[in-house]
């Protein structure tokens, strides 16, 4: 084997790239490494070009459970399945990040593989997006790298940035953000925070671009060294003359389709007469339409926000659409529900509560976890007004459902104190840009409206930039930009950037960006972290002039449920043997039990079942003192006393001295099996056995025998 290896320290600890013939099929290949965790990157590009109107970019991340040291898989078939859903989280951002820096006119198709060999402390999403630039760098695809990432977190109850926090320090962090750039510019971040303030993120958007600007100079002298020629490929041009017919015919009425607040049915006329025309006057060139429209478009949003101020709405740089909140009010069956608008996006989220047996198991390469607060998404065809396939999640939905998901958990109550699972799906119905935002909207309503005591609502706002070469510096770049607030769908497409912020009154929760330049400096970052600030203020008072607080009753839907704690050592009583007790419980009350190692059991239940299984574990599980009076029943007699049964699981000795009050000769001469009869707890001997007396509960229960 040939090989070569290059280092460089990153956090106090060795980030390590290895270059050999493993997988020399590929046109660029690399093993990157950094604290345990292990991933081979491949890239390989078509030799010829693809149909179609879009670069053809593949990323796929992929997990296999021998990294995290697991044979895996389910019973019947040991093997890794589908994609998970952190596979596919991972590889969006290994895509976010590159796609920008790949000439978008190219049609030849490109993939990136992303394969786990081991899994240890590392993050594998900033290492993997380091994986993907190598194995770019260093092969013949034509690409405008290299790129690198960096995660920058705070540990709960500290202030220091910590560069590439291992996994353990995950759960405990107050902020943890994912940054991704090159020549000091920022163009992909990942942020999921416990309410941070504006200004911590600053810090640490620019201590990760410290970081990245060292992984980015030790990338360059890697690909210098070991870097091929790039390989020449055909390039999409726009001939002149469809260029001429464009400017003569259709750029007269462009700014009035576009400026003239008439909607997307007047670009959507124009387009079709620019097609027509196309075909009428260049046959063959028909394909070339609607990308050389879309960039004019482009071009014209671009000067329109830059120089006039102007929007294809009309509204102001930072002027909200209209707004509306609704907290319930679509059913009584739902457990909880919201309605969110903003402009023409339009969010029903709809809440479910459930017990803990319904949390969601994870089986993944790192192990298993168990989540108990899931939020899904679904973009039906119909939200934008067209046909298409119903039913199937693809990645957009699973990452917009996971932005929101990571937005909302910091303010979701703790199982201690609220011991139902929660699962929120969110149905984009109408869309005119990032549904997403809008989606944590209704959420925050839904968990409202269904009584969760959450920590404070939270709402989300995408903000857009427009920018171009221009005269003023910014991050070592001449630039002259806009920042929009609330972007909408044409904004969205033809703009630069898709920065998504949410948070509560007091701090951020989650951030998401990704864009189609190069990337951002960070002071625009700033100015926009802090617009979107002001932003999120006046959605979160639309939503609590709607619903101020959690409800103070869950729906009488909803389960019910209790919790009471019993000794670890009583579990194995109550589970009985073969888990035939607990099962016998379930079965008499129709009640879900789950008891965790501590001794905590959850009774989740409906119409009194739940009180009914609770009533039965407590007496299973109670423990006697003396003095307790109780009720039981005589299961056997002795000469020397009776045993009295006062739980399903317990019983205890009337000896023949504790039945009355005078002188008993036999116990068979006052009680008989079967009769139920009064008992104090007189004492717990030292081996545990309960000691009853019938006299000091009723010293008249007995008649007293006649004397001759």
């Amino acid at each position: 084997m040939q090989k070569k290896e290059y280092s460089i320290d990153v956090g106090g600890r060795a980030l390590k790239a290895t270059f050999s013939d493993l997988a020399d099929q590929a046109h660029g290949s690399v093993l990157v490494s950094y604290d345990d965790t292990a991933l081979l990157a491949t890239a390989v590009m078509s030799k010829g070009k693809k149909d179609g109107d879009f670069f053809p970019l593949t990323v796929d991340f992929e997990e296999r459970f021998y990294a995290g040291g697991k044979i895996g898989g389910s019973r019947f078939v040991r093997r890794e399945g589908r994609p998970s859903d952190e596979a596919i989280l991972s590889g969006r951002i290994v895509d976010r990040t590159i796609r920008p820096l790949f000439d978008q006119r190219m049609r030849n198709e490109v993939q990136i593989v992303i394969t786990a060999i081991s899994l240890g402390k590392g993050d594998p999403n900033s290492i993997g997006v380091i994986a993907a630039s190598l194995a770019l760098g260093v092969s013949q695809i034509p690409w405008n790298g290299p790129v690198s990432s960096v995660k920058i977190g705070i540990r709960k109850g500290e202030k220091g940035l910590a560069v590439n926090p291992s996994w353990d320090e995950d759960g405990e962090a107050e902020l943890e953000l994912l940054a991704c750039g090159k020549d000091g510019l920022i163009n992909m971040i990942e942020v999921a925070s416990r309410e941070a303030k504006e200004e911590t993120l600053s810090k640490a958007l620019k201590a990760a671009s410290k970081e990245i600007e060292a992984i980015q100079s030790f990338q360059e002298k890697i690909i210098a060294e070991r870097g091929k020629e790039k390989a020449p490929v055909d390039i999409v041009e726009t001939p002149a003359e469809l260029v001429s017919l464009f400017d003569a015919n259709i750029a007269p009425r462009l700014a009035e389709a576009v400026m003239g607040k008439r909607g997307k049915g007047a670009l959507e006329e124009l387009g079709r007469t620019w097609e027509a025309l196309v075909k009428e006057r260049l046959p063959g060139k028909e394909r070339l339409a609607p990308g050389y429209l879309d960039s004019r478009i482009s071009d014209l949003v671009h000067d329109e926000a830059i120089d006039g101020k102007r929007r294809s709405d009309g509204r102001a740089m930072d002027e909200i659409r209209p707004l509306y909140a609704q907290a319930g009010g679509v059913s009584n069956m739902l457990h909880g529900s919201g309605i969110f608008y903003r402009g023409g996006t339009h969010v029903l989220s709809a809440l479910t509560l459930g017990g803990p047996q319904d949390t969601q198991l994870i089986d993944g390469m790192e192990g298993e976890e168990q989540k108990r607060y899931m939020h899904h998404y679904n973009f039906p065809p119909f939200s934008t007004g067209e046909t298409g396939r119903v039913g199937s999640t693809n990645r957009r939905m699973i990452g917009h459902g996971a932005l929101a998901e990571k937005a909302l958990l910091p303010v979701i109550p703790p199982k201690e104190d609220f011991p139902y699972t929660i699962r929120i799906v969110s149905e984009a119905l109408a869309s005119n840009g990032s549904t997403s935002m809008a989606s944590v909207c209704g959420s925050t309503l839904a968990l409202l409206d269904a009584g969760v005591p959450i920590k404070a609502p939270v709402a989300g706002m995408a903000m857009g930039l427009m920018m171009r070469e221009g005269k003023k510096l910014f991050g070592g770049k001449k630039l002259e930009y806009e920042i929009l607030t609330d972007i909408q769908g044409p904004e969205d497409h033809h703009g630069d950037m898709d920065f998504k912020v949410a948070g509560s009154r007091s701090g951020v929760t989650a951030v998401q960006m990704d864009v189609k330049v190069a990337g951002v400096p960070i002071d625009i970052l700033e100015e926009a972290l802090e617009k979107a600030r002001a932003a999120r203020l006046k959605v979160l008072d639309v939503i609590e002039k709607e619903i101020s607080k959690p409800r103070e009753k869950l729906s009488s839907h909803a389960p019910e449920i209790l919790v009471i704690r019993i000794k670890p050592d009583q579990i194995g009583l109550v589970i009985g043997s073969g888990g035939k007790t607990i099962n016998e419980i379930k079965a008499a009350t129709k009640a879900e039990i789950d008891i965790e190692d501590d001794g905590t059991v959850f009774i989740t239940g409906k119409n009194g079942s739940s009180d009914k299984a609770r009533a039965i574990i407590e007496d299973m599980t109670r423990e006697y003192k003396p003095g307790d009076r109780l009720d039981g029943e005589v299961t056997r007699v002795l000469d020397f006393g009776a045993f009295v049964r006062i739980s399903k699981t317990a019983e205890g000795l009337v000896h023949v001295s504790e039945l009355a009050p005078w002188r008993v000769e036999k116990a068979s001469d006052l009680v008989k099996p079967g009769m139920m009869v009064p008992v104090v707890v007189k004492e717990i001997d030292e081996k545990g056995r309960v000691n009853l007396s019938i006299r000091s509960a009723d010293p008249i229960f007995f008649k007293k025998p006649e004397t001759r």
